[in-house]
């Protein structure tokens, strides 16, 4: 999706509208070059009123900070031991990021505050060790953060937690952000660092489910990439939490903040608390949103051409696959009923989202849809993936003369010669290996090769 599609952000603007982003950067993210198109994008954001909660690491800088003054750090990331020496560095490159983030908001016209809304108390003793001045989190100060949303201030959030004692902690802001978006009932959190999302096995991986995401860190944790653990492991607990979206994206991608947020492809990886996919009847107002999805596959002759007018025709006809509520495949059912035939067509999966076994779905969608209605067959026909249909389908490879009436004359007429596949079903709705011969027929689809990106 291009950002600047106007009609494609348009669609989720009812969605976001007064809802809560907690946005989590990483310091090495608000000190690239892309840091002044990240800040644009807030801008659309807020343009959109949606509320938007920012906050910041700040490892690179003291790190760098560690290596000008010669002096060894003993926590970068807010987890392990904080003497008093990394504390005074924390502090100074928390503050220079700050002031940093805020300069670019302003330079944006967009009002902004840093906060002491992080309530932290000591993180203590663990294994015997003492974490000195290393925090965790007690709670958020909530009000305040509510009473700034409302105003249509962004909150900006330093890595560092305040107890009632005038004590400073170093906190991890990974953790800072799990609070924020829990405390504030977020319906995103969105974690920017310098990798591209969770990658295992060289793989980017673009969507999880918690629960397969708990599974990976109690038995794969190390096929992870070591800087994402951290990521890895709060993105599962924000999930478990109530935090029902959270993403992991590269913050050093051009636009990728508004890719991610407003295209079903996104740019990063999705960790998702609820299953969150559905296929329901197609209705007229999502036509044009088929006819966009399935554009190019048309235009390409991969699947057949279909106008506006003859999808409205038969757009009982059709089903489309959603993810978070949008389209991402489609599938249509076609019936015969003088030959109580059925035909699985116009089967198209986004490329962004093959291989994950959303084609199978499909079949096996309109295959309890012909049962349901009491079909004896289910044909289809493909120029390209009957091997899957044969092997993974349960699908026989028929001849012309298996075809309804009408069907047939179509078939002939289109040149295509594509691979004519049945399924046949008894009564009990269990597929057989034997093929019937159909009768007359009387519904007339399109013809051609319906089925593609399984």
């Amino acid at each position: 999706m291009k950002p600047t599609d106007l009609r494609g952000i348009l669609q989720y603007i009812p969605r976001f509208r007064d809802k809560t982003f907690v946005i989590m950067m990483d310091g090495a993210v608000v000190t690239d070059d892309n840091f002044a198109t990240l800040l644009l994008d807030l801008a659309v954001l807020r343009s959109l009123s949606i509320r938007v909660v920012l906050v910041h690491g700040a490892a690179a800088q003291i790190q760098a900070l560690a290596a000008e003054q010669k002096v060894t750090a003993s926590n970068l990331d807010g987890t392990g031991i904080t003497n008093a020496e990394t504390l005074k560095l924390a502090l100074t490159a928390a503050n220079r990021l700050t002031h940093e983030i805020l300069e670019g908001l302003s330079a944006n016209d967009l009002r902004a505050v840093s906060t002491n809304a992080i309530i932290a108390h000591p993180l203590g003793i663990i294994g015997g060790v003492d974490h000195q001045l290393t925090g965790k989190v007690e709670r958020v100060d909530t009000e305040m953060l509510q009473m700034l949303l409302a105003q249509g201030i962004i909150p900006v959030v330093p890595p560092l937690g305040f107890d009632g004692d005038g004590r400073t902690y170093r906190v991890n802001s990974d953790a800072v952000a799990v609070a924020l978006a829990e405390a504030l009932k977020a319906v995103k959190l969105i974690f920017m660092t310098t990798a591209d999302g969770l990658v295992r096995h060289g793989r980017l991986l673009r969507q999880l489910r918690v629960s397969d995401l708990d599974e990976l860190l109690a038995h794969h944790r190390y096929e992870f990439q070591p800087e994402m653990i951290s990521k890895a492991v709060h993105a599962a607990a924000a999930c478990n939490r109530g935090v029902q979206r959270v993403h992991i994206i590269n913050g050093r991608v051009d636009e990728g903040l508004l890719a991610e947020v407003f295209s079903n492809e996104g740019i990063g990886t999705l960790i998702y608390a609820s299953e969150y996919q559905q296929i329901r009847p197609l209705l007229k107002q999502d036509i044009r949103a088929l006819l966009r999805l399935t554009k190019a596959s048309m235009a390409t002759q991969e699947l057949v051409k279909r106008t506006r007018a003859m999808i409205e025709k038969n757009v009982g006809d059709y089903y489309l696959f959603e993810i978070d509520r949008n389209p991402v495949a489609c599938v249509a059912l076609h019936v015969y009923p003088e030959s109580n035939t059925g035909e699985l067509a116009f089967l198209y999966v986004s490329p962004s989202h093959e291989n994950q076994g959303i084609g199978r779905k499909l079949i096996q969608f309109v295959e309890n849809k012909a049962v349901e209605m009491g079909l004896d067959e289910l044909i289809t026909l493909s120029t390209q993936a009957f091997n899957y249909f044969i092997s993974k389908g349960g699908f026989v490879e028929g001849t012309p003369e298996d075809l309804p009436p009408t069907r047939r004359e179509k078939y002939d007429q289109s040149g295509r010669n594509s691979k004519i596949l049945v399924k046949k079903f008894t009564r009990s709705g269990f597929a057989t290996p034997e093929r019937a011969k159909p009768a007359a027929a009387a519904a007339q689809p399109p013809v051609g090769d319906d089925v593609r990106r399984l």
